[in-house]
């Protein structure tokens, strides 16, 4: 597409159009400027060639256990007979090449079951990398000798979790990694050991948005909620406890000082823990509430 400007031509005073590429006067012809530099798009997408004609694939990503950079030989082709046969044998024998050594064959199993439980869990994918950068840096340090690949694999996303300040509870990732709690537990305790991971405890107002999103409560019992998490710290009713179950119980708290219809099983229920639990944390706000009672 052209446009014709207003500059006059140097040579006999014509107007100038200018091109994508040249500007040249409309009455003698003169080439007054040109640009070989093509401003369009550099890369290339086959998969809606025909109206995206975009000439790279995805971006690196830590989440493979090459950053991304696999080629692949489609499927999608009009070959017939011998030259088909043919490109099947050299399909075959590219993915095998792809995977170089046992412990590459571990790596890309391990961040297959990362993706597949950090999606499972819903988490965001920097959690995905970042979990996938902690499997390599124990696998680089030699921790999955002799132990469980999908117990290391729940391990990094849970650790990831802890250290991105993400509220996942340890009975949450038992349940959608495809290992057992001592398996996971034991590859967790052995990063934690060999790795030095930054971990600490979890703040129970981590876990408040999402529980109060599954009982359904409104915003305000939320938001009373976080004042008794910030009111149990100050008297040390956190340390040493379940942060879900906490949570749990300053939720519940909430819940009857805003006459809302909330039962202690179903809180505990969506915490994952007992009644019990979160009795405790109840009891102990109740009490040193001056207004409190049962």
């Amino acid at each position: 597409m052209s446009t014709t400007t207003r500059r006059a031509c140097p040579e006999c005073d014509g107007r100038l159009r200018e091109g994508e590429r040249e500007t040249v006067c409309t009455s003698c012809g003169l080439v007054v400027a040109e640009d070989n530099i093509d401003r369009g798009p550099e890369w290339r997408s086959f998969a809606d060639d025909e109206t995206n004609r975009e000439r790279t694939g995805a971006p690196l990503t830590r989440s493979r256990h090459d950053r991304g950079l696999t080629t692949e030989i489609g499927t999608r082709t009009r070959l017939k007979g011998r030259k088909r046969r043919r490109i099947a044998r050299m399909r075959r024998q590219h993915e095998r090449a792809q995977i170089s050594s046992k412990a590459e064959r571990n790596r890309v199993y391990g961040f297959t079951e990362i993706r597949r439980l950090v999606s499972e869990l819903d988490l965001p994918e920097y959690v995905r990398d970042r979990a996938c950068v902690l499997f390599e840096s124990a696998q680089d340090a030699d921790l999955l000798r002799g132990r469980s690949i999908e117990g290391f694999a729940g391990a990094a996303v849970y650790a990831t979790c802890r250290t991105a300040s993400v509220s996942r509870t340890l009975d949450e990732v038992v349940t959608g990694a495809r290992a057992t709690e001592a398996e996971l537990s034991a590859a967790y305790d052995a990063c934690n050991r060999e790795l030095g991971l930054p971990t600490g405890p979890i703040d129970p107002a981590e876990y408040l948005a999402r529980f109060a999103s599954a009982l359904d409560l409104p915003q305000a019992t939320e938001r009373r909620a976080r004042d008794l998490v910030d009111q149990a710290r100050d008297q040390g009713l956190i340390s040493g406890r379940n942060p879900a179950g906490v949570a749990a119980g300053c939720l519940y708290t909430a819940a009857r000082e805003c006459d809302h219809d909330l039962t202690q099983a179903a809180t505990a229920d969506v915490a994952g823990v007992t009644p019990v639990t979160l009795r405790a944390t109840y009891h102990d706000l109740r009490e040193d509430d001056p207004a409190g009672g049962d």
